[in-house]
């Protein structure tokens, strides 16, 4: 629980900073519906935000399970030049499950936190952007059978389009592990994403998107189809992406696939005033 406690506190600290940061960076006005949507329909948009992506799966493997992943994933741009930004995110789930690992079992806790970092192109032509970059494992899990105990390293690269209120594009990373427990399995595994959104003038939004984890280590496939809809409001002055929507595996190793699934996320934006 001292670790989730410090994890809350540096969240707190990215919500009370990300207002001050994001006057350093050019956004669109705080009521543009239509370009703060079309900015956070890009994974790497230069648009400071703090998602907050809850995922349920019921159902799951031999024992009827159920996971809930809590996924905080801050996202912060960083200018370099004129021609090129820095573009950061960091996730970090928190995980709790039941009737997973056998009949009767619990974990809970936070799991391995996933820390990426692209290189940028600030001057988008033609809608197109593209990031190129190295994504880091950091074993943060709090519970043995919530991580891998590996830290990891490898590339990562994102490119997308965005026209008339189209965005459609795709995200790849490889990781290896490169040091840890040796007596834990080695880290070698790819994610695939590709996505497609559709935006409206109002704000509102439908996103599809697959989400493809492959083991090379193990020879395993793990993979979702997440269909989200959503749209923009306000909590008082803060600006909020709201969406929610399906889950469903397709992919799975053996004895772990899930019945159903229901993603929900709460996304808060930090646009320039």
């Amino acid at each position: 629980m001292k670790q989730i406690y410090i994890a809350c506190v540096i969240l707190l600290g990215f919500l009370y900073a990300a207002p001050l940061m994001a006057q350093e960076e050019q956004k669109p006005a705080a009521d543009d519906a239509a370009a703060i949507a079309k900015k956070l329909a890009n994974p790497i948009g230069a648009l400071i935000s703090v998602p907050f992506q809850n995922n349920m799966d019921v159902g799951i493997g031999d024992y009827n399970g159920s996971r809930n992943t809590l996924n905080i994933q801050p996202i912060v741009p960083f200018s370099l030049s004129e021609k090129y930004s820095l573009i950061t995110r960091y996730i970090l789930p928190v995980i709790t499950q039941h009737d997973i690992t056998g009949e009767g079992t619990h974990q809970s806790g936070l799991a391995d936190a996933l820390v990426s970092g692209w290189i940028s192109n600030a001057v988008v032509k033609n809608g197109f952007v593209w990031g190129v970059g190295a994504a880091f494992l950091i074993p943060t899990a709090t519970d043995d059978l919530l991580g891998t105990k590996k830290f990891g390293v490898g590339p990562t690269v994102i490119v997308l389009q965005q026209k008339n209120g189209w965005t459609y594009g795709a995200l790849v990373n490889q990781i290896w592990s490169v040091a840890g427990d040796e007596d834990r399995a080695d880290v070698n595994q790819m994610y695939l994403q590709p996505f497609i959104t559709r935006n409206w003038k109002s704000g509102a939004g439908l996103t599809v998107n697959s989400e493809t984890t492959l083991n090379w280590e193990a020879g395993t496939t793990n993979s979702y189809i997440n269909i989200m809809a959503g749209g923009l409001t306000k909590f008082g002055n803060q600006l909020v992406q709201l969406q929610v929507g399906p889950r469903i595996q397709v992919a799975a190793p053996e004895g772990s696939k899930s019945a159903f699934g229901v993603r929900a996320a709460a996304i808060f934006v930090f646009p320039k005033k």
